[in-house]
């Protein structure tokens, strides 16, 4: 139990720091989206590697150097997480925080979606439900903005295949993060060269706090991966679904509360929509592992008595 309860705390804090970054890509500005994303590869990776080295865990490298299935895997990871990362700093940058707070609340779903497309995995009628539902919270909202919500499209897309990715792979987070961030080290440290011979560098040229926190984005974006990752070792899956939904809430509300970003009627609709699609994906989740549970329990009362006799 105090394991259990440790790992709740861990998925807690790590989401929690998730929800809280709209805050907190705005303080680098003048830097723009491009230059802020090149930043957080390269100090994640010396953040990565800090970590690494204090556990003094080295081993795993050569031993994944001669599995070129999951190094391409991880590769295709670190080009979706690029994606993702620079799409979600440019939309909070911009003034959508709400609209990628969407995304996050329908990245479930694409998931689940992703599974039927990709792993042939069969959905339960309430999943198809929630699906259509998030469907039509897309076309409410597409309607409201007068637009595709490509933020939001973008932002769920892209983590989808990142998790598909990550999950194929097998890759503990720690060291997951690690390779993703080496993939994407020499453009991003290419790029911010460039910069910095053109003039066109942020870095180092708005004070020495500036400087501090482009060099924090690798720290937060480290921190709560590793949060993640303690946490998912130690409390169930159905748990962890529960969870994930701290992170677009809270950007949710910084969105509405803190950045002051308009929110019409049509809008709510959109939002409540897709809010009813995740409690009945919740649901039906939480029934779904009650069930297994049951047939579980059985299964060992029936061998139980079977080994008696």
């Amino acid at each position: 139990m105090p394991d259990l309860r440790r790992g709740v705390l861990f998925g807690i804090a790590a989401y929690t720091m998730w929800g809280l970054f709209p805050l907190y890509w705005p303080l680098l500005k003048p830097s723009g989206a491009v230059e802020i994303l090149a930043h957080r590869m390269v100090w994640s990776l010396m953040a990565v590697v800090a970590v690494l080295a204090v556990r003094r865990h080295w081993s795993w490298f050569r031993e994944l150097l001669r599995q070129p299935r999951k190094l391409a895997l991880l590769t295709v990871a670190a080009l979706v997480i690029t994606v993702n990362w620079g799409t979600y700093i440019y939309g909070v940058n911009s003034g959508h925080v709400v609209e990628s707070a969407l995304g996050y609340f329908i990245n479930p779903l694409v998931s689940v979606l992703f599974g039927v497309l990709v792993l042939r995995e069969r959905l339960r009628p309430l999943q198809w439900v929630a699906v259509g539902f998030a469907a039509l919270a897309v076309i409410v909202l597409t309607v409201d903005y007068g637009r595709l919500p490509w933020i939001a499209l973008t932002l769920a897309v892209s983590f989808g295949v990142y998790g598909l990715a990550k999950k194929q792979a097998n890759v503990a987070a720690t060291e997951s993060l690690a390779v993703e961030t080496l993939v994407l080290l020499v453009p991003a440290f290419g790029y911010l060269v460039y910069l910095q011979f053109a003039g066109q560098a942020t870095f180092g040229q708005q004070g020495v706090g500036h400087s501090l926190l482009l060099v924090g984005a690798g720290i937060i974006t480290a921190v709560p991966l590793i949060c993640f990752g303690a946490a998912a070792i130690r409390v169930p899956l159905s748990t962890v679904g529960v969870l994930q939904y701290i992170a677009p809430i809270l950007q949710f509300v910084v969105g509405v509360t803190i950045a002051g970003e308009v929110m019409p009627p049509s809008r709510w609709i959109g939002f409540s929509i897709v809010w009813l699609a995740l409690a009945i994906f919740t649901y039906d989740s939480f029934r779904a592992a009650r069930t297994a549970a049951r047939v579980r329990r059985s299964a060992r009362t029936l061998d139980h008595v079977v080994a008696e006799r």
